[in-house]
């Protein structure tokens, strides 16, 4: 299951993580956040022990979604020792994730 992050353990959980994160900043109400959900979460299976994959919903964590610069949703950014190393705006197919985050294992 996806670790959901917000405002208080984000740096903790995503910044200083020994291994690549993906991030889904999403909200409720977005229809786009909620058609990628389920590929987040088959993510977060398969690569458990290889990445975190984690979750954070701008409404409840504003102060992230500032840092990063989030102005749509769904946004996926991929980091890798404690930077943004790859980023994907919008709902897009299951791959398009692995491939990315399969990228940042290497």
């Amino acid at each position: 299951m996806a670790l959901e992050v917000n405002d208080t353990n984000f740096e903790e959980i995503v910044l200083k993580a020994d291994k690549p994160v993906m991030v889904d900043f999403w909200a409720e109400w977005c229809g786009p956040c909620r058609m990628i959900a389920p590929y987040v979460e088959e993510i977060s299976r398969e690569y458990e022990g290889k990445a975190v994959v984690a979750k954070c919903d701008v409404d409840n964590s504003p102060g992230v979604a500032a840092k990063f610069n989030i102005r749509t949703i769904p946004t996926v950014l991929f980091f890798k020792n404690g930077a943004v190393a790859d980023k994907q705006i919008g709902a897009v197919s299951k791959v398009n994730f692995v491939n990315k985050l399969t990228r940042l294992l290497q």
